[in-house]
């Protein structure tokens, strides 16, 4: 037990966290109406987020699960030995242990804005990995992104799995490589998984799925401001909606009024007209080009692209130059 705790540190950056009531008031008060999909993550839509990983028309996952382990030799050549692999936005770090026995990296920088839900996800990879030293950092990293003292010399790289860089804007996606840039400096790498442009009812099947996942995911939303921000939405009178536009790029989720009503949180009025959208979430798809223009833009060079035999998703590695 203590040799397995010497192996795990915590490093708590104390990041400010957004206030939710504030962001959902500035949200509901702008002419088109919009919350970030940051707040989807109550422990409600957490469990949903879960069960949409596994409905049938949601193509990433089993995807990227067979891109990792079939490829893991080949990424542990790019990375390198003895690196130092650095993972935002860590969650459960479930997908990193389908390279580690591979690469066998000189330690493991996990990233997470959730301080208890880091520690505890590192302790139980530690347990997995036990010759794994593991620096759990709790920062938030769409802001700025820092090692720990105490992380040893070597090769920096960093494992973006799960294609959530989709969920920025494209100018937005160019400057948070850049900051991943200045953390690893020249030559170091980054793994990166990025969602494909495809045939539209493809994508919009993944976020339409037969079983309604998707839908009560997003309408959560409204039940979280009714649980935590004295909310009167009724569920009965908005409805899911997320379709591809073909124009951006990206596929958008909404919540659409069913009609004219007006909402109430701690006591403050919302007006929506009937067909009124609240935007929750943006979902980006780059061809190969596209996201290589971003990635050279913030001053990185592609190695290797791995792709399904459908081109439905990519991984892809890059280098810092």
């Amino acid at each position: 037990m203590n040799a397995l705790r010497k192996k795990i540190s915590f490093h708590d950056f104390q990041p400010q966290v957004e206030s939710f009531r504030q962001a959902v008031f500035d949200g509901l008060s702008r002419k088109r109406k919009q919350i970030s999909p940051k707040f989807f993550y109550d422990e409600s839509g957490s469990k949903l987020f879960e069960a949409i990983l596994e409905q049938p028309e949601y193509y990433i996952p089993s995807i990227e699960r067979e891109l990792l382990q079939k490829h893991a030799n080949e990424f542990a050549e790019l990375i390198q030995p003895g690196a130092i692999l650095i993972e935002p936005g860590s969650g459960s770090c479930e997908k990193v242990q389908l390279l580690l026995d591979s690469v066998i990296p000189a330690a493991y920088v996990p990233m997470d804005i959730s301080g208890d839900f880091l520690q505890q996800s590192a302790y139980d990879l530690g347990e997995k990995f036990p010759w794994l030293p593991i620096y759990a950092t709790c920062l938030d990293f769409t802001h700025k992104m820092v090692l720990p003292k105490g992380v040893p010399q070597g090769r920096r790289v960093v494992f973006i799995p799960g294609s959530s860089l989709g969920n920025f804007d494209p100018l937005d996606v160019q400057y948070f490589l850049a900051g991943i840039h200045r953390l690893i400096d020249k030559n170091g790498g980054l793994l990166v998984g990025i969602d494909r442009k495809k045939e539209h009812a493809t994508l919009n099947a993944a976020y339409n799925d037969s079983a309604g996942i998707t839908a009560q995911f997003n309408l959560n939303l409204l039940s979280r401001i009714n649980n935590e921000l004295d909310g009167n939405f009724n569920h009965a009178k908005f409805e899911h909606y997320a379709y591809y536009n073909d124009k951006l790029g990206r596929i958008e989720m909404h919540l659409v009024s069913l009609e004219d009503q007006e909402i109430t949180i701690f006591g403050q009025a919302f007006s929506f007209t009937k067909d009124e959208r609240i935007h929750t979430e943006n979902s980006y798809k780059y061809s190969p080009d596209e996201f290589i223009n971003l990635a050279n833009a913030a001053g990185f060079k592609h190695r290797q692209i791995w792709s399904d035999d459908n081109d439905f998703f990519s991984i892809y590695f890059l280098e810092a130059y």
